[in-house]
């Protein structure tokens, strides 16, 4: 044996969605076999789905998933797979792969680093394993061995990494080199974010230098949970370089990729290397037989990427925003289109799910996927989206011309409402009770959020009426301020926006309107909204309202929310960072920025606690569900920011 046909395949799961995972693995198996695959590594916890949560815990959960795993096993015959799956040992669960030989279950291996950074949790349910040690479970009457091993199968000895464990500093695969592996496995479900794809492949390349081995890295894809999207990344890399790679953010269920590879010229590399066995290290290694095909096949050619940040996060959240529909059944989505940076983008991404999954799937399979809408050929934008603008007496034609024009742009559906007599009767409402007249000087907040809340009501309604998504424009910048009205521009079941920050939401849209390089149209309509300056447009205008006069400069306030909450600065040394990277702008006003970041951070907690579900797209995140959390009741940093203001007197002497 010296040839070796090796796949990688990622899949779009469903946590706990038994019935359908098992389906798609099976077509994902299926799929290699008629490519003439040998080996095929299918990603990490793919039977079960990798968001299970709390639901890890459950004994019907790992029961089940075992029942689907011996349900898999007989499809696997002539083949080596690899399939993900939660595994109960001794009453403890741990997060396993099963390594499938033509047939037959040889051995589980057992993940030794658990992901518990960001928005992984994997303690809370998975035992670490030991590196090392071996056990064996009983099932139906059989013994199976599980733990830290390697498989020899058929001559190719095989190791495995899951995901984290090769994200770490001692990685099982630094020992595999002098134990004469010959391929690493890395089943994994590792979630999209800016610029990670990037990472993987130089771990997956040095990797394959460092320790001579082929490496297959395999990815879930879509968004398979709710709020993280897997870009689907496979990669399959020998002697240090890449020689398969396969697409990301596919609408496809499953994506194969395989390549025929000279496992020799990896053992080659290991004897000029000098790196040799030490029998008492090695690992216990659990044998099977397998006859292998030896021959070589053309080399397809590797998938090349030249993506930039817009167009990855273009596709992220039109995937992100195509599984979330499909897969809760919805029949579109409804919005709130002010004519504003915001929900314009909102409005963008839904036509760009639409165009990419129409390109990708073609429209027979567009249709299929929304089978449920009983449209034979697929829904229409119309269908997809419902637009509308909400007008009270704040509002200028410029912003509602703007969000006409949006929606005409991308084919949705549009209507203009006059919300401004609801607006009255709370004025009204609310004036009886008080028994005054409310006025802009005293009650500048209540008359501004009011506008907002009135907007929440019509849009939900008509979600209702029509089996639709309410979408939610909010973004990271704002949220992470409170720069939000509870109930009215915050109101909606998903946030698409809400992982993403201000300045970069801003960017986008200029980008998006004279674009090109990707594979759909630019918008020259966009150049209505990117011409305006961000207001909420909630006061008179006689007031000239702007967003970044409420706040700061947005690139500011992205810049200070990363130091405060990424890097975990405090406001002290925050300035001292500030005043090196601004250096146009005075202390004192760099300070009073500062002192507003904080002070709207702490008193509004409880706002974030309450907001949609959103995307993660990068890894900074302002999610207290899942990535960042802080008390509700707590200090306002009270004494820092007085030091602060101590400092900035003295500095301005």
């Amino acid at each position: 044996m010296s040839f070796v046909h090796l796949s990688a395949g990622c899949v779009n799961q469903i946590p706990l969605d038994w019935e359908g995972n098992t389906i798609r693995l099976k077509q994902a198996i299926d799929s290699a076999r008629n490519l003439g695959a040998e080996v095929l590594c299918l990603p990490e916890l793919c039977l079960s789905g990798y968001g299970c949560e709390d639901q890890f815990l459950a004994s019907s959960t790992t029961a089940e998933a075992w029942n689907r795993l011996m349900d898999l096993v007989p499809w696997t015959k002539s083949l080596i797979v690899s399939v993900g799956l939660p595994l109960d040992v001794h009453g403890r669960i741990y997060n396993a792969a099963a390594l499938l030989v033509d047939g037959h279950i040889l051995g589980f291996y057992l993940k030794q680093n658990l992901a518990r950074d960001g928005i992984h949790y994997e303690p809370r349910w998975f035992r670490a394993w030991p590196s090392g040690s071996t056990t064996a479970i009983q099932k139906d009457g059989k013994s199976y061995p599980v733990g830290d091993f390697l498989f020899d199968v058929g001559g190719l000895i095989i190791g495995y990494e899951i995901c984290e464990d090769a994200w770490v500093a001692n990685r099982p695969g630094r020992r595999y080199s002098a134990e004469s592996v010959d391929l690493i496995l890395n089943p994994s479900a590792s979630h999209f974010a800016f610029g990670k794809n990037k990472i993987r492949e130089n771990f997956v390349t040095d990797a394959s230098r460092s320790f001579s081995v082929a490496y297959i890295y395999a990815n879930l894809v879509g968004n398979e949970a709710g709020r993280i999207i897997y870009d689907g990344q496979c990669l399959i890399a020998s002697n240090g370089a890449i020689i398969q790679r396969g697409p990301r953010f596919s609408f496809n269920d499953s994506e194969i990729i395989s390549v025929s590879i000279d496992i020799d010229l990896n053992r080659l590399a290991r004897r000029r290397s000098g790196a040799q066995g030490d029998i008492k290290s090695a690992h216990p290694i659990l044998v099977a037989p397998f006859q292998w095909k030896d021959c070589p096949k053309a080399l397809p050619d590797i998938l090349n990427e030249n993506w930039n940040k817009e167009i990855e996060w273009a596709r992220a959240i039109g995937l992100g925003l195509f599984d979330y529909m499909r897969k809760t059944r919805s029949r579109g989505f409804v919005l709130s289109l002010s004519g504003g940076a915001d929900s314009t983008a909102t409005a963008v991404m839904v036509w760009i799910m639409r165009e990419l999954a129409i390109a990708q799937l073609g429209s027979v399979g567009f249709a299929k996927k929304l089978a449920y809408w009983n449209v034979p050929e697929g829904p229409s934008m119309s269908d997809i989206l419902f637009c509308v603008y909400q007008q009270t007496s704040n509002s200028g034609p410029v912003t509602e011309e703007a969000a006409r024009t949006i929606a005409r742009s991308i084919q949705a559906e549009y209507a203009l409402w006059n919300v401004e007599p609801l607006v009255k009767a709370y004025h009204e409402l609310v004036q009886n009770t008080l028994n005054r007249q409310l006025n802009w000087s005293t009650d500048d907040l209540a008359l501004q959020n009011i506008q907002a809340r009135v907007r929440s009501p019509g849009p939900w309604m008509m979600a209702n009426c029509r089996g639709a998504l309410f979408l939610t424009t909010s973004n990271r910048s704002e949220a992470s301020v409170g720069y939000t009205t509870m109930d009215g521009d915050t109101s909606g079941g998903l946030a698409p926006l809400g992982g993403t920050d201000k300045a970069f939401v801003l960017q986008w849209l200029k980008w998006m309107e004279s674009q090109n390089g990707f594979e759909i149209p630019s918008l020259p309509s966009l150049a209505i909204v990117n011409q305006l300056e961000p207001t909420a447009e909630l006061r008179p205008g006689s007031h000239s309202q702007k967003d970044e006069k409420d706040l700061m400069p947005y690139t500011v306030l992205d810049q200070i929310e990363r130091w405060a909450i990424r890097d975990k600065k405090n406001p002290i040394e925050i300035y001292h960072l500030a005043k090196a990277h601004y250096l146009s702008h005075s202390p004192e006003e760099i300070g009073t920025w500062i002192t507003r970041f904080f002070q709207l951070w702490s008193r509004n907690q409880w706002k974030r606690e309450r907001l949609a579900p959103n995307f993660h797209v990068d890894d900074e995140n302002v999610d207290p569900k899942t990535w960042c959390r802080f008390p509700i009741l707590n200090s306002g940093f009270d004494w820092e920011l007085s030091q602060l203001k101590c400092l900035i007197r003295k500095d301005m002497e």
